[in-house]
């Protein structure tokens, strides 16, 4: 029997996943160093439908590395100075030094998505925006910073149950804002602001790749893995650590004053 395209049975198990997800960590480790020994700056870009997983791989990627020196960025709503100034000023101080990593979640490229779909800025600002991304992101290129762009792509089936899930589980709903209930009524026309986007912002040196989060298992597995085969040649060696033995037998800690740890949660 063929499968259907949201046949769950499909779906990556939590053990197969977790263990392709270990290897693929070690390699961003792998990839962490080699920032560090070249002095290269990491800018990736996560947009993509809500509910499609940005967070998630986010926190896959970040988990196991240095948070000294990967950052995740997602900024909240523009103040009322910020909506005054340059449209990307705002980014521009959370762009990456030597050896750094940084993660949008959610990006400039909101003004193309969510700000120009749901009204909250004018066509004659996004097609302003569509004009100027480019050339933003070519002065970065330009300055040495390694950029990838990454659009997760959901179909609407699996939006509305992760909603539905959201609104159901206490620790989610925090993800689930009025805005996102609106945006449920414009699946098609963020279709369409995606496709516009894509056309007028897929460039030489700062592409889009596109990935099924359908599955979101699979999903973070197909772009963490593309991410790290976009940088093949990062092997550095690894720094030697000596650890030589304690010389005594291991102490246990003292309180000789009135302080004393907190009772233990039972």
């Amino acid at each position: 029997m063929t499968k259907s395209k949201n046949d769950k049975s499909d779906k990556l198990g939590k053990n197969e996943y977790y263990e392709k997800l270990a290897a693929l960590q070690l390699e961003l480790n792998d990839l962490a160093r080699w920032l560090q020994h070249t002095g290269k700056r990491l800018v990736v870009v996560f947009e993509g439908r809500d509910t499609a997983g940005k967070g998630g791989v986010i926190t896959a990627m970040a988990e196991t590395l240095n948070p000294r020196q990967c950052r995740i960025v997602a900024l909240a709503k523009p103040s009322d100075r910020e909506e005054k100034q340059w449209y990307f000023q705002r980014y521009v101080p959370h762009l990456p030094s030597a050896g750094e990593i940084v993660l949008f979640d959610r990006s400039w490229y909101n003004r193309a998505g969510v700000e120009r779909v749901m009204g909250f800025c004018s066509e004659d600002e996004a097609k302003v925006f569509l004009a100027q991304a480019p050339v933003f992101e070519k002065m970065l290129l330009d300055d040495g910073i390694l950029l990838f762009k990454y659009w997760l792509t959901v179909d609407q089936v699996h939006q509305e149950e992760r909603f539905a899930e959201r609104l159901a589980d206490p620790l989610k709903r925090w993800k689930l804002s009025p805005i996102d209930v609106q945006a449920r009524e414009k699946y098609a026309e963020y279709g369409l602001a995606r496709d516009t986007m894509l056309e007028a912002t897929h460039k030489e040196g700062a592409p889009w790749a596109l990935v099924d989060f359908n599955d979101q298992r699979r999903g973070r597995l197909t772009l963490i893995r593309h991410l790290l085969d976009q940088i093949p040649e990062r092997q550095v060696p690894e720094i030697r650590i000596d650890f030589p033995p304690l010389g005594h037998e291991p102490l246990r800690e003292r309180f000789d004053t009135p302080f004393k740890p907190i009772a233990a949660a039972k």
